[in-house]
């Protein structure tokens, strides 16, 4: 990171951290958990985010994952792998009291089954919490029409390792389309925020971070623009 980019986010972002879209996500599941809870992180990974670690703060943490990296995810107490060929959680109906998914369902190729199968392992009551890019915004609009090798390249330009670079599909990433497959699961759609922050994405040199800076700006003040704003979270509930 240059000097100037360190500048830049001094002036126009002081209050913003590293993650700290992350950051926001941790603070919404806070909210939910208790000392008691039985949580299932969706899509855990390797664990390469302190934010998404609640081990000591709920009674028990369980984390699935396609990559077999998850076995190895310090934040959880125990780990399996997703099986892709039948999608099916490997846990027992209603055995959690909340699930959460930190940037998963843009890699979803099939919501409808994956939202029905956190329906089942969710005790009545229990909720979903997911954070997912905005389809929308300019980033998933550009990464819809480049290749994987593309994305791998452009995150090594901001120091983000290519072994975390995954393939996006954006079938659950609209108001839309999360009440649209929200339904065909059974769950009630509780909350839905649509939010734009320092645009870290276009980071990579002062002239692409003050456009970013300008769009953020506007699609924060207008509410007629807040279709483009760059993260979703949303919250279902059994």
């Amino acid at each position: 990171m240059s000097k100037i980019t360190q500048l830049m986010d001094t002036k126009w972002y002081p209050s913003f951290s590293r993650n700290w879209d992350d950051n926001l996500f941790r603070d919404r599941i806070l909210k939910r958990i208790t000392k008691r809870c039985r949580v299932l992180d969706f899509g855990a990974g390797r664990g390469k985010l302190e934010q998404m670690n609640f081990r000591g703060l709920v009674g028990f943490i369980a984390g699935i994952d396609v990559e077999k990296d998850v076995l190895e995810n310090p934040h959880l107490n125990e780990a399996k792998i997703l099986d892709l060929s039948t999608n099916r959680i490997p846990y027992d109906n209603e055995s959690f009291d909340l699930v959460f998914a930190d940037n998963v369902m843009e890699h979803v190729p099939n919501p409808a089954i994956v939202l029905g199968e956190i329906y089942r392992v969710l005790k009545p009551g229990g909720i979903f919490l997911a954070k997912t890019p905005n389809k929308w915004h300019y980033v998933p609009t550009l990464a819809r029409m480049s290749p994987l090798s593309f994305h791998r390249y452009y995150n090594k330009l901001r120091s983000r390792a290519e072994s975390d670079t995954f393939p996006t599909v954006y079938k659950c990433n609209t108001r839309s389309s999360v009440r649209h497959f929200a339904q065909m699961a059974d769950f009630k759609l509780i909350s839905f925020e649509a939010i734009c922050g320092r645009p870290e994405y276009l980071r990579i040199s002062p002239v692409t971070y003050f456009m970013g800076m300008i769009f953020e700006r506007l699609v924060n003040r207008f509410q007629v623009l807040s279709f483009f704003r760059c993260v979703l979270i949303f919250e279902l509930q059994r």
